[in-house]
């Protein structure tokens, strides 16, 4: 129902109740929600966000963990290797100094004796035969040259180290001259040089011993140049 003053609304009983009803409804709400902490309370309580920080912790620690075994195991391979490497070579130093303690002990080789030289060739003829005894005479320091001592073989032989004088006066008295340089045995036997041959026909033996006694009558065998 409207009033007859303007803008002035008269509530009837029935509304002022109701809206004495309505008040006292929502304070008791209000008082019902701060008292027993109800609904009300709860909705407007912020929310809080749970943290898994244990479980974030623990997984860095297993991560931290890892690392630190990983550093450990190539420290000690580090180390492992260095010492094998050390080992190695102390134990070549060690052989080594064996080795010169060894030789250091070795008793000292003499030189090995050179070799002798192999004997001299010589032909089996008269150059040859001349060549032998000339060597033979230089070692004993007897005189006389090639050319006095082909001389006088080919006077007295002719190169026939097998010649043998039977009319002269040694043949005569029973001595006959023999050789190369027709010595008589007893004079080569005198004369004979020592590491030839004792046999007279020997060629090399009959030149070194005429030659030995030429020396000793005439100085030289260069000397003779007749029957001797």
């Amino acid at each position: 129902m409207r009033s007859n003053h303007s803008g002035y609304t008269r509530l009837s009983k029935v509304h002022k109740f109701s809206a004495a009803g309505l008040g006292a409804a929502g304070a008791a709400a209000v008082a019902f929600a701060v008292v027993s902490g109800g609904p009300a309370m709860a909705d407007a309580r912020p929310a809080v966000k749970p943290v898994a920080f244990e479980t974030k912790t623990l997984a860095g620690q297993g991560q931290g963990e890892s690392a630190r075994h990983a550093d450990e195991a190539a420290a000690r391979a580090k180390t492992e290797a260095a010492a094998k490497v050390k080992a190695e070579a102390d134990k070549q130093r060690a052989e080594k100094q064996a080795a010169n303690r060894s030789t250091d002990r070795a008793p000292l080789q003499k030189p090995a004796a050179p070799a002798a030289p192999a004997p001299k060739a010589y032909g089996n003829d008269l150059e040859g035969w001349i060549a032998q005894a000339l060597d033979v005479m230089k070692a004993k320091g007897i005189p006389g040259s090639y050319e006095g001592v082909k001389r006088n073989i080919m006077r007295e032989s002719t190169g026939n180290p097998h010649a043998i004088n039977d009319w002269d006066i040694n043949a005569v008295n029973g001595v006959p001259s023999k050789g190369l340089l027709q010595i008589i045995d007893p004079t080569f036997k005198a004369y004979h040089v020592e590491g030839t041959s004792w046999d007279i026909y020997d060629p090399v033996a009959n030149i070194v011993a005429s030659c030995n006694y030429a020396a000793d009558k005439y100085g030289s065998m260069d000397n003779v140049n007749s029957a001797y």
